[in-house]
């Protein structure tokens, strides 16, 4: 991984969309920094794409589409998109699944919970589930004691086992009965929104991320940036970053912003 402070001119000047993670990579201590949404909304007024991609749900995901300074979100892990149509004045979106395997895939997701919450102690549903459509989110550090590292590779394990996949990020374990992930939709999105081929524009665009599950974006785009806090969990990713901001969480969005656009009016 290289500092971002080395991004050089003429790739940030070709940029035109920016994806970004939330969790740790927007946030800071599980807060969003006004100065990380201020950087949000001077990336877009610089005529850059803005498109979070997050682990978080649905009712999440139907605020941020409406409210900030975003062209659009993916949400748990890739079960859909949203944004919001200015001109007719409403939401929109598209998911991966058909209403009838929607229903299905809530019942199997109650019966793994319920597994879990059994066999590994001291974790707990996520906070945020009650507004979840596809996906089970179970906490082993946001509002729980953090658990030992045996205990997320068990729940992930547990997941696998019951025909899931499962999505390490910095908070929650995600498992989901799908084939979707974070860059599967960003590819149909980037397709069906834009009219872009993910893998031909791939170097125009950035990610920004900080955790395993961000691993397939940091190998889809060779443009890809860390935040530092990334470093806590070099050892659980499949792929690194190309690019490191000396900062963490929302701070080092900011910093990634900061020297994206200055480079650009340079």
């Amino acid at each position: 991984m290289r500092p971002f402070e080395h991004f050089s001119r003429e790739a940030a000047q070709s940029v035109h969309t920016v994806l970004t993670d939330i969790d740790d990579t927007l946030s800071l201590h599980g807060r969003l920094p006004a100065a990380t949404y201020a950087a949000l909304e001077r990336l877009q007024e610089a005529g850059l794409r803005v498109i979070p991609v997050t682990g978080r749900p649905a009712g999440w995901c139907d605020h941020i589409a409406r409210f900030w300074p975003v062209d659009g979100v993916i949400g748990e892990n890739g079960a859909f998109y949203m944004w919001h149509d200015a001109q007719a004045h409403v939401l929109r979106s598209r998911h991966w699944l058909a209403p009838d395997q929607q229903v299905l895939a809530r019942e199997r997701l109650a019966l793994v919970q319920a597994r879990i919450l059994a066999q590994v102690p001291g974790c707990a549903v996520a906070s945020d589930q009650f507004c979840r459509l596809y996906d089970l989110a179970i906490d082993f550090c946001e509002d729980v004691p953090a658990l030992p590292v045996t205990a997320v590779d068990r729940i992930a394990a547990l997941m696998q086992e019951a025909g899931m996949t499962a999505k390490v990020s910095s908070i929650h374990v995600n498992g989901w009965f799908g084939e979707w992930d974070k860059l599967a939709m960003a590819r149909l999105m980037l397709a069906e929104r834009y009219g872009l081929n993910l893998e031909q524009e791939a170097p125009r665009m950035v990610f920004v991320g900080d955790s395993p599950n961000d691993a397939p974006m940091f190998a889809a785009f060779p443009n890809a940036v860390g935040v530092a806090n990334v470093r806590d969990c070099l050892d659980r990713l499949t792929h690194e970053p190309t690019w490191i901001t000396q900062a963490p969480g929302g701070l080092g969005f900011v910093e990634f912003a900061d020297h994206l656009l200055a480079l650009r009016s340079a």
